[in-house]
């Protein structure tokens, strides 16, 4: 083989050896350091200088309250909009009756279990009287009004005393409140046809109410109580957590007692 064709064939071999050897013994002369320089100035746009770092720094947690109010407003909304889905869809299932809809804006906790103040009155068309009802059931009745606001008597105020049934055996009583979500029902009947899972309505011997709404499902009976059997009751609205009702017109009036209870 001549020498041409050798080069041509192990020059460029040669050629990178060489450069490998003169750039290691460079680098070895210059410990490294243009090594470095060169990864300096690669490195150099995505640096971020210590003051710069703690401006981003400052302005992160500066909006990391405003975030998390955001997060919190959005649950809220969610949670909102569920309660309300919930309560138009009790409203659609009764086409026959027209309901207003309105926000619960007021309630004390001295009175907690006893009112709440409702954010539309006489002129959204609320009357006295009207029955107040939440996703799944009768939770009170109105008993004042302002143009703009509506007061509700709940059902677990100790002074509501509703006359209900229970559906399936038709056993009578009345149901007072026990300032929770749980009622206490007094029966008629010594010796009742009432037993855990019954469901609980508005009978159509109350004074004040028409019959047949939802109340509540029998929890407990004590046929055994001295007064007579009683029966607790716990309403299919939860009525600490009550948000959003329906407001229904009652035809059937008559006057409240004058410790302001009815039956």
């Amino acid at each position: 083989m001549d020498t041409r064709s050798w080069w041509n064939r192990y020059g460029s071999q040669l050629a990178l050896l060489a450069l490998a050897i003169v750039t290691a013994l460079w680098v070895r002369q210059t410990r490294g350091a243009a090594l470095f320089e060169v990864y300096y100035w690669l490195h150099r746009p995505f640096q971020v200088a210590p003051e710069e770092f703690v401006e981003r720094q400052t302005q992160i947690e500066a909006a990391e309250p405003r975030i998390q109010k955001l997060e919190a407003e959005i649950e809220e909304l969610q949670r909102e909009n569920e309660t309300l889905r919930e309560l138009l869809g009790y409203v659609s299932s009764k086409p026959d009756r027209t309901a207003i809809v309105a926000p619960v804006i007021a309630r004390g906790a001295d009175h907690w279990w006893q009112q709440v103040t409702l954010g539309r009155g006489a002129d959204a068309g609320i009357r006295q009287n009207a029955l107040v009802v939440g996703p799944g059931g009768l939770v009170g009745r109105i008993v004042a009004v302002t143009p703009h606001t509506s007061k509700v008597l709940l059902l677990s105020d100790p002074s509501s005393q509703i006359g209900v049934a229970v559906t399936r055996s038709r056993q009578m009583g009345y149901l007072r409140g026990d300032e929770s979500n749980q009622g206490v029902l007094a029966l008629f009947n010594t010796v009742p046809d009432v037993k855990p899972g019954d469901v609980v309505a508005t009978s159509a011997f109350s004074q004040i109410l028409p019959p047949g709404w939802p109340v509540g499902k029998v929890v407990s009976v004590d046929i055994n109580k001295a007064t007579g059997p009683e029966a607790i009751v716990e309403f299919f609205t939860p009525l600490d957590t009550l948000e959003w009702v329906a407001i229904y017109p009652n035809e059937q009036q008559a006057p409240e007692s004058p410790d302001g209870t009815s039956d």
